[in-house]
């Protein structure tokens, strides 16, 4: 594991759960990472759709083989390949997906009792964990098993989505991300704007979508701008200018939304979510889009020379507008 002691040896910030204050703890953090990778390496496959060639990777949870995988990895097919690292090939049928998270479901055909690995989460995941990714880089490669790429959670959200620093390229979109105790915490979705800085769909998502993704439903939209994702939470208000002291204005209270249902009232300034400081407009929507629809969030509102708080439950933005259409 050459990339961790460099990282040790370059003087980087370890800040992590799993701390780095020596050789005997880096000793050990190599040998977790090993252990992760020879667990779920079998049950880590490529993904190749013989109707557009497309390729990409996947990952088994269960023993009669459902894999999880991106969306995209299988946008466009109702079939796919599917290759195990020691080049065992069989097929599988596409369910469903949910295109705003990016996650996506497919069944292995073949009865089989097949490799699989265990669930974790996405949620309680911090900036500094320690994580593993895998795929088929590039595709599936014969010449060698899904590369194992160690790294650390850059940060939580927007939305269902996490980031690290874990080198992905192409063909990894799909792949499974673990933490260390080997447990699929995420699935690879997209490179950021380098190869070490990279998107991945967490865990939790699927468990929200568990049942509709089984039964091959498919929905929503793939957004590069989590802000336009039209299952992101949303308090329904019309911001004004933004304040040089920060805070958000509001200049109108959206009709049957979760502001109005609250009590929000125009004129109001939201100066804090849960105790995090709101520093303008997008500041806001990148705050809630750290939560889930139906979650509720406690708003510091500044109204006039009083300061108030307000308890808010969060209301999908699609859903606002199917309400506004009534």
């Amino acid at each position: 594991m050459h990339a961790i002691g460099l990282l040790v040896l370059l003087g980087l910030p370890l800040a992590a759960r799993e701390p780095v204050g020596s050789l005997k703890d880096l000793v050990e953090l190599e040998r977790k990472t090993q252990t992760v990778a020879e667990r779920v390496m079998p049950a880590t496959v490529a993904l190749i759709s013989p109707s557009t060639g497309a390729s990409g990777s996947g990952v088994i949870v269960e023993k009669d083989g459902l894999i999880l995988t991106a969306a995209h990895v299988t946008d466009g097919a109702e079939e796919v390949e599917v290759v195990f690292p020691n080049g065992k090939q069989t097929k599988a049928k596409v369910l469903g997906s949910n295109f705003s998270k990016d996650i996506g479901m497919a069944r292995i055909t073949e009865e089989g009792d097949w490799p699989t690995v265990e669930l974790g989460k996405s949620k309680i995941l911090e900036a500094g964990d320690w994580v593993v990714a895998m795929g088929h880089s590039e595709g599936y490669d014969p010449a060698r098993t899904p590369p194992v790429r160690f790294g650390r959670v850059v940060s939580e959200g927007p939305g269902n989505f996490l980031t690290t620093d874990c080198t992905l390229i192409g063909g990894d979109s799909g792949g499974p991300l673990f933490d260390l105790d080997g447990n699929l915490v995420g699935i690879n979705s997209s490179i950021g704007e380098s190869l070490d800085n990279n998107n991945h769909a967490g865990i939790d998502g699927f468990r929200e979508d568990w049942k509709r993704l089984l039964e091959g439903e498919s929905w929503g939209e793939l957004q590069l701008n989590p802000l336009a994702n039209p299952e992101r939470p949303v308090v329904g208000i019309v911001m004004g200018r933004e304040l040089r002291d920060g805070g958000v204005p509001v200049d109108q209270v959206t009709a049957r939304s979760p502001a109005a249902k609250a009590g929000i009232r125009q004129g109001d300034i939201i100066r804090k979510v849960d105790g995090t400081r709101v520093r303008g407009g997008r500041s806001l929507g990148l705050l809630l889009a750290k939560y889930s629809a139906g979650d509720t969030v406690t708003l510091a509102i500044q109204r006039g020379r009083e300061q108030i708080e307000i308890d808010v439950e969060l209301m999908r933005r699609d859903q606002l507008f199917e309400e506004l259409k009534r």
